[in-house]
């Protein structure tokens, strides 16, 4: 009898682990013309997806109050961080907040990263944990005019990519230039493969070609190695990536379609369009993929917000 109960113990204790460390596929997203709040939605094979009923914060910071663009990672310590875009123009910084559960979130900040240039906007900030140095990056597209050269973009539209690293969302280091790939560049994401082997997904934001590219870089930093040529059709932009088992999807708003499309690769260089595999809701717009473990989403879905 005593062997049984310890069989039975040891089961519910694996399930209880699983339960534990099971995580789930989260995005976040907003809903235009984003004054309301930071929304989500959630899968559990990234390719479906559903919608969490709700707004969970809304934007209290920047000189518009929107929030576009919201990006979350979550640290070693289980905290999830949130940066987000939080107006068109006028700003030189962009919107914190962090949560242990998302759910409830710390009094928003404004974080200043571009106050020594002339710069027009801070677009599309996006998180990334390295791991290698315990330190989060921030990337975001800034436009400072006269700066780069400009092709056919008006000066007020030519951006490039710039970041800062931070260890504890208190200080910053000094903001820095990413990546000038020689074309004005917005909506970037990183992800690392391997031990110095990154990936950069970002969008060419130049007239007529508005598609995604990749780059290469032995350290996150850089130095980054040329744009590939697009994987995506025009007026693609936001894309954010959910490693599988069997490789990774890469989604991107089609906004002037109106919806997401996907790509699926193995290696950044062979893409297969996915878009009529994957479903996402309607009404959302882009954010950032994360993973998160399945009790925090299910306490999630089952709080009722406005």
């Amino acid at each position: 009898m005593r062997k049984i109960t310890l069989f039975i113990l040891s089961i519910l204790g694996v399930c209880l682990l699983e339960s534990c460390t099971q995580e789930w596929y989260v995005s976040t997203s907003f809903h235009e013309p984003a004054t309301d709040g930071l929304r989500f939605i959630y899968s559990q094979d990234a390719v479906h997806w559903d919608s969490v009923a709700g707004v969970w914060l809304t934007p209290q910071v920047g000189k518009q109050r929107v929030m576009r663009d919201p990006s979350i990672i979550r640290t070693p310590d289980g905290t999830y961080h949130l940066v987000w875009t939080s107006s068109w123009r006028g700003d030189r910084g962009f919107g914190y907040a962090s949560s242990k559960d998302l759910i409830h979130w710390s009094e928003e900040r404004f974080i200043e990263v571009m106050e020594d240039t002339s710069t027009v906007n801070v677009w599309a900030p996006e998180l990334f944990w390295d791991e290698d140095r315990s330190q989060a990056m921030i990337v975001w597209a800034s436009c400072v005019p006269f700066k780069f050269e400009k092709g056919i973009e008006d000066e007020n539209n030519n951006h490039r990519l710039y970041y800062v690293t931070t260890k504890d969302f208190q200080t910053f280091s000094k903001a820095q230039l990413l990546i000038d790939p020689g074309f004005s560049s917005i909506d970037a994401v990183l992800l690392k493969r391997a031990k110095d082997d990154y990936v950069m997904v970002l969008k060419d934001n130049t007239r007529p070609n508005r598609n995604v590219k990749v780059a290469f870089a032995k350290h996150p930093e850089g130095p980054w190695g040329e744009a590939s040529k697009p994987f995506t059709g025009e007026f693609m932009e936001g894309p954010t990536v959910a490693q599988t088992k069997d490789g990774y999807y890469i989604y991107y708003d089609r906004y002037r379609i109106g919806d997401f499309g996907a790509s699926f690769t193995k290696d950044f260089i062979h893409f297969e369009d996915v878009s009529d595999r994957v479903s996402v809701p309607p009404l959302h717009k882009h954010g950032t993929i994360f993973k998160a473990p399945k009790r925090d989403v299910k306490r999630l879905l089952q709080q009722t917000k406005p």
